[in-house]
């Protein structure tokens, strides 16, 4: 008998992780509470310091091999840099803005 595999193209793979990864993310955080939201936004403030980590060394890059490689890597590197900057300060923002309605107003 001859078993025949055949191998799932790598494109269509990664592609419908993302699209899971959409939906599962989407009902996931529309399904929080409000009361949750706050750590939730602390949760993704680290997660995005990560990122940053991950982009200054994508940046930071010795230039060794092909040059054109690394000249992507720094490019891509410095995009995730400023869009996770934008994500973590924004974030701060909402957070401290979301802790000011639970302070008691004064009279």
């Amino acid at each position: 008998m001859e078993h025949v595999v055949q191998a799932v193209d790598p494109f269509v793979f990664r592609l419908s992780i993302f699209v899971l990864a959409v939906f599962v993310g989407y009902f996931v955080v529309w399904s929080v509470t409000p009361a949750l939201h706050t750590p939730l936004m602390s949760v993704t403030n680290a997660i995005s310091s990560v990122i940053v980590v991950g982009a200054l060394l994508a940046v930071g890059v010795a230039l060794v091999g092909d040059a054109g490689a690394s000249l992507w890597a720094r490019g891509f590197g410095f995009v995730a840099l400023v869009f996770a900057s934008i994500n973590i300060f924004g974030g701060f923002l909402v957070t401290q803005r979301m802790l000011a309605m639970y302070k008691k107003k004064q009279k």
